[in-house]
């Protein structure tokens, strides 16, 4: 079965650092591309970065701001989200997710999905 697990969040002070994982299963990472998400209570979810089996990359400049680093170790099946300079208002749960087809960082175009891993910044 396709299945996605999300680790590596946690509390961090604000300015710290965090590398997330999504551990894929159940379909070759390669033939996929793979975006990052998050959710924080009460609001939608947000596109963060994509990553394709060409490792092609597209960031969400708007909340990234050049934090954030994408990147995939295909013979681990995993893909990262590197994050830098974390702020309060990244608190969110975050989220890795499927898409068979080209990258993008709007979640309907995503049909498979982790259960999440919560990221809380300290102020």
């Amino acid at each position: 079965e396709v299945q996605l697990v999300e680790s590596g969040g946690g509390l961090v002070q604000a300015g710290g650092s965090l590398r997330l994982s999504c551990e894929a299963s159940g379909f070759r990472l390669d033939s996929a591309s793979i975006g990052w998400f998050r959710q924080a209570p009460g609001n939608e979810r947000e596109g963060l970065s994509c990553i394709t089996p060409l490792d092609e990359v597209l960031y969400n400049e708007n909340i990234v701001k050049g934090r954030f680093t994408i990147f995939r170790d295909t013979a681990k099946n995993t893909v990262y989200l590197h994050m830098n300079n974390l702020k309060p208002e990244d608190t969110a749960l975050y989220y890795c997710a499927r898409r068979l087809g080209a990258c993008a960082i709007s979640a309907p175009y995503f049909g498979s999905w982790g259960q999440g891993t919560q990221v809380t910044v300290a102020s």
